[in-house]
């Protein structure tokens, strides 16, 4: 037998403790911890009618970010489909979004630098490729027939796949942007408690959506909460989530419908004995899409995108709420006694009303002390009603765009 266990050159199957340590590794100390953000922009043509850009004007964009800052292009055959450098990828998403997946910080400033440093590339890259970014949740105007598709084979096998289980797939896919800020965990506990906390406390536009895309790999995750919770039960139920497609030789195969697990023994149709990698289970883990994801760290995915400002006050708000010991476990005292059916209303309530939601003997406002009682969606709905006569193109405008101040005292036209 060679080293590490290994017959001949070729390794052994993967065992579910193999599945389970992949993520007990995330475990690291405190002073170790870091914060990661995510964040999608809505691109769209600054020339009337302001149509979602194509992939050649986000080629062209990428190309001059490029030539700006040095990164390297990821590709797909021909197709420059993002950039990387130094633990940072600007990605290309389903309908012509550009995400940042930000490195691990290890402070709030450090992630306002990046988040700074990537808008100003961004936006003197779009300038010249005729690309603006709005700072908003959801696209208001264009439909999925009318936003170009993007090259990227993956998102293919998603967006054919998406219609037999759902009906907002595509408008997840095509229509919605989100910021995210990934957290870390120093334990198997440490991670159950954060991870019940998240659940409980987010709820957006964005996790309306996911409650109609795929019920096999979206949602709450109810046994979250359950005794017993763990590495262990995460990795159970990521192995009967439907795969949505086989990677191999730098090609895609569709697989869709059949589990990871059938695929794990070895009983994947089409490629009869064939055994998961390591690699193959990291890729399928970023096919499931529930409201936090666990990998080796820990994904809070419920909010909408924003402005710059609000880029940043996401990452503050978990920080402050998961990172600080006595911070979390006050919102896990605050957070234990709610049942499912709250949570269920919670999900379905908070998107339509926002704060204004009635919780128990009072709001969800009372839940979350915002000293302004207005959200984002609040203040674009004010402005819609009154200054902008009903209208949508104000978002179109400089004032209203990613990085230019949507979010002032006093927004206006």
């Amino acid at each position: 037998m060679a080293p590490n266990g290994h017959v001949n050159g070729v390794s052994p199957p993967l065992t579910i403790e193999d599945l389970v340590h992949s993520l007990s590794r995330g475990c690291k100390p405190s002073s170790k911890w870091g914060i990661g953000t995510e964040h999608e922009k809505l691109g769209y043509s600054k020339a009337p009618p302001h149509a979602r850009p194509t992939h050649a004007q986000i080629s062209d964009m990428f190309t001059r970010m490029h030539e700006s800052i040095g990164w390297d292009y990821i590709m797909e055959g021909e197709h420059k489909i993002g950039l990387a450098h130094g633990g940072e990828t600007v990605t290309l998403e389903p309908g012509g979004q550009t995400e940042l997946s930000g490195a691990p910080r290890r402070d709030l400033h450090a992630v306002a630098a990046e988040t700074r440093a990537h808008l100003a590339a961004v936006r003197a890259a779009g300038d010249a490729a005729g690309i603006d970014f709005m700072a908003i949740g959801l696209d208001p105007r264009w439909a999925f027939a009318d936003i170009p598709k993007m090259p990227k084979t993956r998102y293919r096998f998603m967006r054919e796949y998406m219609p037999r289980v759902g009906t907002l797939g595509h408008d997840m896919m095509f229509r919605s942007c989100t910021v995210q800020v990934n957290l870390d965990f120093d334990s198997e506990a440490d991670m159950v408690a954060k991870f019940r906390v998240s659940l409980a406390l987010q709820n957006s536009w964005r996790l309306h959506v996911w409650t109609d895309v795929d019920n096999d790999r979206c949602g709450r995750l109810p046994w979250v909460f359950d005794e017993g919770f763990g590495f262990r039960a995460y990795v159970d139920w990521v192995l009967d989530v439907p795969m949505y497609f086989l990677y191999r030789d730098g090609q895609y195969h569709d697989v869709a419908g059949q589990t990871f697990r059938d695929f794990f023994e070895g009983r994947l149709a089409g490629f009869p004995g064939l055994r998961p990698t390591m690699d193959d289970w990291e890729l399928h883990l970023t096919t499931v899409f529930p409201d936090v994801r666990l990998k080796r760290f820990l994904e809070m995915r419920g909010a909408d995108g924003g402005d710059w400002r609000f880029i940043l006050a996401l990452p503050a708000l978990w920080v402050g709420l998961l990172y600080d010991a006595q911070a979390l476990q006050e919102s896990l005292a605050l957070t234990r006694d709610w049942t499912q059916k709250e949570l269920d209303h919670l999900q379905r309530e908070v998107p339509r009303l926002a704060l204004q939601t009635t919780f128990r003997e009072g709001t969800v406002q009372d839940v979350a002390k915002q000293e302004s009682g207005e959200t984002q969606a609040d203040v674009l709905l004010r402005l819609y009603e009154t200054e902008w006569d009903h209208s949508i193109e104000p978002l179109y405008t400089p004032a209203f765009t990613v990085d230019r101040g949507l979010w002032d005292d006093k927004p206006s036209a």
